[in-house]
């Protein structure tokens, strides 16, 4: 494990484990006791989160981004019994209302030895807080075998093999963030962190540190694609790119097999209570650049009406997933957990189906296209309109560089509106972007407004923070 200046290699990481399990166990932690963990993501952040699970406990990754109204709030929500953080984390904990004692990381390492608790597959090993990013987070609740069978999956799939290095720029708080983590653990390669907020600067990183496997979200994308050097410089040794946390769109696969057509793309669809639902086979990505491909090893992923029939091919539905990574359900919310988490319509065996709230439709094939969240639909002039459809034209203009659609909602206007954000190009203006939707799309696709921004806010995850940017335009 790489993270900057710090070569770590597996004994030192399991030392450090043994010393942070010694510490929890000797605070007289309790297998399925709730340890929150605050921490920046580090290879220290790595060795807590192992320690936390040597000791049979329950891992809750905070984000060290979070702000202290949800940081307070995963605490006492997970009914966590101690809080391990960093030093450069501590911060955050400053007039926090904690009422649990807050540990910090043990000072030596020396002798550091600790006897692994055994757990079942069916144990709770993690609860995932989502991102909060329209109200408080909700924790999902994750077993030692959904982990396992994520691992499996992904290290299948994508051909994870002791040579590789994967690229960590994702937060462990995340779902694919960690898995990152646990999937060069399992299969012996190494991950590289790097917290550089600078795209060009994480180009440099990945070319200085060899990296083969980068995964990102579709903001960091089209942040990369801005670097004149990824962009027209393919990396040495890249054989791997994965998309996740949002659909990439074609202009933006398109231009990444332009800057990078050594590496295989993965177009992928998860969801934090599946953790990964799809991917596209990449020798498919030119023909079908919209595509999230099909299920996961294990998996079954389907789309449904509302009675939870099958929809024809081309028929668009709800997205839903059965399989071994669908998850126990939300800590302590019953209701919503019987929303999301539902017997099947048919008779077949294979545990509970989960819900996405996305819709979607399968083509000829049986490969998936996402449409959008059922939440974030809009109907216009007649017409069902996704804000991700938006957003795709707008990208394909060539005059910006980032792009998210809202659609805040008021009690005055006779049809939803639909408010275009953008990062503009540098020679590119508002007024030029108005005439090519003008001229390129139908009303009922046009933005109502544009907005233009030096950079697009985001969750934790790197995805775009939806309620940020209504209220920036209320």
């Amino acid at each position: 494990m790489f993270d900057g200046d710090i070569a770590c290699d597996y004994d030192r990481l399991r030392r450090r484990a043994a010393s942070f399990a010694g510490a929890l166990d000797g605070a007289g932690l309790r297998p399925g006791d709730r340890v929150a963990l605050l921490f920046r993501r580090s290879w220290e952040a790595a060795a807590a989160v192992f320690g936390v699970l040597a000791t049979g406990a329950v891992a809750v990754v905070v984000a060290d981004v979070l702000r202290s109204r949800q940081v307070e709030h995963i605490v006492g929500h997970s009914g966590a019994t101690v809080v391990l953080a960093g030093p450069d984390a501590l911060r955050h904990l400053t007039g926090l209302a904690i009422p649990v004692p807050v540990l910090s990381p043990p000072d030596d390492d020396s002798g550091a030895a600790f006897e692994v608790v055994p757990r079942r597959g069916g144990d709770l090993a993690q609860l995932t807080y989502t991102s909060g990013s329209t109200g408080l987070p909700k924790g999902v609740m994750i077993s030692h075998a959904n982990l396992h069978a994520g691992v499996a999956a992904v290290g299948e799939y994508l051909g994870i093999g002791p040579d590789d290095r994967l690229a960590s720029l994702l937060p462990f708080s995340f779902d694919y963030g960690l898995n990152q983590l646990f999937v060069s653990v399992a299969s012996g390669a190494a991950l590289v962190i790097d917290r550089s907020p600078v795209a060009a600067r994480i180009d440099r990183n990945l070319r200085g540190r060899g990296v083969t496997v980068l995964a990102a979200v579709p903001t960091l994308w089209r942040q990369l694609l801005q670097v004149d050097r990824f962009r027209d410089e393919p990396i040495a040794g890249l054989r791997v790119m994965t998309n996740t946390g949002g659909r990439l769109g074609e202009t933006t696969v398109r231009a990444l097999r332009r800057a990078q057509p050594g590496a295989a793309l993965f177009s992928m669809y998860g969801l934090t209570e599946a953790f990964r639902s799809t991917y596209l086979d990449p020798s498919l990505v030119d023909a079908k650049p919209a595509s999230v491909g099909r299920a996961i090893p294990g998996a079954v992923v389907g789309v449904v009406r509302p009675d939870g029939t099958a929809c024809d091919p081309c028929e668009v539905g709800e997205i839903v997933h059965r399989g071994p990574t669908v998850t126990l359900g939300y800590w302590r919310d019953e209701p919503a957990t019987a929303r999301v988490f539902r017997p099947p319509a048919d008779d077949r065996t294979g545990g509970p189906v989960a819900h996405s709230g996305d819709y979607g439709w399968l083509d000829d094939d049986g490969d998936l296209y996402v449409e959008g969240r059922r939440d974030h639909m809009v109907k216009r002039l007649g017409f069902r309109v996704s804000p991700d459809e938006v957003v795709d034209a707008l990208l394909a203009s060539g005059l910006v560089r980032d792009a998210c659609v809202t659609s805040p909602s008021t009690s005055d206007q006779p049809e939803p509106e639909l408010v275009g954000h953008v990062v503009l190009h540098p020679a590119g203006g508002l007024a030029d972007l108005e005439r090519h939707l003008a001229a390129e799309l139908p009303r009922h696709l046009r933005p109502d407004r544009l907005v233009a921004h030096g950079a697009l806010p985001t969750t934790p995850n790197g995805k775009p923070d939806l309620h940020a940017l209504e209220g920036a335009v209320r």
